[in-house]
């Protein structure tokens, strides 16, 4: 009994597992349905898999028009439209007809994108068919046609984008006058027609004029829209080239037009300051992508035009059209040129061209800073180049002119570093004095022009300019710039508090700063040798020039160190740094400044100007030295502003140039500014 009880318990039970089983299989087991499967088109069409989309059409909608034609032309239109961030809603509507033969919903939805020409959205709904895909099953398909692209695209339709390009802003200098602005350029060009019988000789004059190779009027001759009574633009010309035009006048084919270009009235005394603009290339479509440049558009190359391209370009406006069959228009979507910004600058036109001239195209680097607002009154770099001929196209002869330059007049000089030399004994001092390892009294001993700290240098040797014969001490060490003096007193205060000081005055940090400063360096001090030539700005240490010019108004402001600024409507007077030197020491660093110029023994007396007193400091930076103990190629500074009305701070490099050069070209600034 108890056996026949057993086998009865196990069959239930096992015919329970069997219809669990069998529930579980049939509860998986789900109808596929429309909302499900438009789900899946959707996300499809969401991510642009558009080859992806085709497989989810109906058999008579494929019969319509091939996975090919279908791809492609949503590929060109998204891209053409430069579309992006598509995104659907929609209900799921699963509900179906009573027709067992041909099931279909009504699905609507919603899509929203962004074009070239702003947002577009629209609604819409898409039939979803069910269809036979063998004898026992069925799935959902969609109903596709040109609408779904948009609903006013019908079969047949085209799309075209018209755009509207913006007004370019302007660069200015403080007081309003143009340092980039949009003004006019001749174009010249030739007419076949006219040139009939005669186009070898004529194509070589005109070549020969223009500076360039006969191979590009070719080229332009030969495009496909040229017809014999066209003109055909060959090269632009800035306006003012009277010469050019005047060669032209007696080749009967030749003929020129007035054009819009980008004008630089300073020209070469701001090109690395404002830059120029180009012609766009495919580098630069790709990295802007989706910003709406076409390869017809110019496009900021250099300097400002570079930095500030978002601003100064502007928003470009476009118009969607959709062409009807019927010749009728339809505009799916307009966006409005918006002009670009125009961009005032500290700069002050006047001294920038008289900082650049006093330079007289030796290569070097100046600025000039208001101490107390911190704004850049000059920001030269030489030599240059004339931004007005690289934006219309330089000539065969003006590029080799360039490029053959020992010079390099494409460097920009006054973003870069260089070694500072003795102009950064003022702030090695105000380190020193700070940290108590420097006073004003204390005196050294120092014999002949140059020492060695013990035998672990070997050969090297610290070298100074002079020996007087006298203790040296701060003041003295200042206004006759000992090196060795600096070089001593720095190795007591040690590199940790050396390092520490410099970054307190700003190195090893990026400048905010309208224009991309290369930030001041103090490289690898690994040696008692490598922190003697440090202390003097030798080494590895290196300063741009803007940054060098504003640690000087730390001494000025007795410890604050003011920001400087390039941006008219920037802050003014912001205090970047604080606490570098005291009152105390900060005045008595502006008396031996102002000995270095005064005193009959100063390395910057040179400079003195009757009645107009300045202070400053000199510095010459050897470098390309071919051995120890060699003299190599030196880097010439001079640092100075005005002690009783401090109202600019000049810093002037010259590559291999001497300090006294620097001197007399400062001193000349001021004179000429006074």
């Amino acid at each position: 009994m108890k056996k026949y009880l057993l086998l009865t318990f196990c069959i239930i039970f096992t015919l329970v597992l069997v219809g669990c089983s069998d529930k579980e299989e049939k509860k998986e087991v789900k109808e596929p349905q429309p909302g499900d499967r438009f789900t899946q088109y959707v996300e499809l069409w969401q991510e642009q898999k558009f080859a992806d989309m085709y497989e989810y059409l109906s058999t008579d909608v494929k019969v319509s028009i091939s996975k090919e034609d279908f791809t492609n032309r949503y590929t060109k239109i998204y891209e053409d439209l430069e579309i992006e961030n598509v995104h659907i809603t929609f209900t799921k509507q699963d509900e179906t007809g009573e027709d067992e033969e041909a099931k279909q919903v009504e699905i609507p939805y919603s899509v929203t994108m962004d074009s070239i020409a702003g947002e577009i959205t629209f609604d819409q709904q898409v039939g979803v068919i069910q269809e036979k895909m063998d004898e026992e099953k069925y799935d959902w398909f969609i109903q596709w046609d040109t609408t779904h692209i948009f609903p006013q695209l019908q079969a047949g339709d085209t799309i075209s984008v018209s755009t509207t390009k913006p007004k370019r802003g302007a660069i200015l200098d403080r007081n309003g006058n143009a340092l980039a602005e949009n003004g006019t350029a001749y174009e010249i060009g030739l007419v076949p027609a006219a040139m009939e019988g005669n186009e070898a000789e004529v194509m070589e004059q005109v070549a020969e004029i223009l500076g360039i190779d006969v191979e590009k009027i070719e080229k332009a001759l030969g495009a496909s829209w040229v017809q014999p009574d066209h003109f055909v633009p060959i090269k632009k010309v800035p306006a003012d080239d009277i010469a050019t035009l005047n060669e032209l006048k007696d080749i009967a084919a030749a003929r020129n037009r007035e054009v819009q270009a980008r004008v630089y009235p300073l020209g070469e005394a701001a090109a690395h300051l404002t830059g120029n603009i180009a012609p766009v290339t495919a580098e630069d479509l790709e990295k802007n992508k989706g910003k709406g440049y076409s390869s017809n558009d110019l496009i900021g190359r250099r300097g400002l035009e570079l930095v500030l391209e978002d601003r100064l370009r502007g928003e470009p406006g476009a118009k969607i059209i959709i062409n009807k069959t019927d010749d009728t228009q339809v505009v799916l979507a307009e966006k409005v040129a918006q002009d670009g910004e125009d961009v005032k600058l500290t700069i002050d036109s006047s001294l920038q061209t008289l900082v650049y001239n006093e330079l007289n195209g030796e290569p070097g680097t100046a600025t000039a800073l208001d101490p107390n607002t911190g704004e850049t009154l000059a920001l030269v770099s030489s030599p240059s180049y004339d931004p007005n001929i690289l934006t219309l196209g330089p000539s065969n002869d003006q590029w080799a002119e360039i490029e053959d330059n020992p010079y390099n007049p494409m460097l920009n000089r006054f973003n870069n570093t260089f070694a500072p030399g003795s102009v950064l004994k003022p702030i090695t001092a105000a380190i020193g004095l700070e940290a108590g390892t420097t006073d004003w009294t204390t005196t050294l001993k120092i014999n002949g022009l140059t020492w060695g700290k013990d035998a672990s240098w070997g050969n090297y040797k610290v070298k100074r300019v002079s020996d007087y014969g006298v203790p040296i001490d701060l003041e003295k060490a200042l206004i006759y710039s000992d090196n060795i003096y600096f070089a001593q007193t720095t190795l007591e205060l040690g590199k940790d508090k050396f390092m520490d000081g410099l970054k307190k005055f700003g190195f090893e940090e990026e400048m905010d700063y309208l224009y991309p400063m290369y930030p001041s360096t103090i490289g690898d001090i690994d040696s008692d040798i490598a922190l003697a030539d440090s202390s003097y700005g030798q080494g590895q240490v290196e300063m741009n020039v803007v940054h060098l010019a504003s640690t000087y108004t730390a001494i000025i402001h007795n410890g604050k160190m003011i920001k400087p600024v390039l941006e008219l409507n920037a802050e003014k007077g912001q205090t970047w740094k604080e606490n570098l030197i005291s009152a105390e020491n900060a005045e008595k660093m502006k008396t031996a400044l102002r000995k270095v110029v005064e005193d009959s023994k100063g390395t910057a007396r040179g400079g003195k100007i009757d009645g107009y007193p300045i202070a400053g400091k000199t510095g010459t930076a050897e470098y390309a030295k071919a051995a120890q103990g060699e003299k190599g190629k030196e880097n010439g500074w001079f640092v100075a502003y005005n002690v009783e009305n401090p109202k600019m701070i000049v810093a002037l490099m010259l590559e291999d140039g001497s300090s006294s050069a620097t001197v007399t070209k400062v001193s000349n600034i001021f004179k000429k500014t006074k």
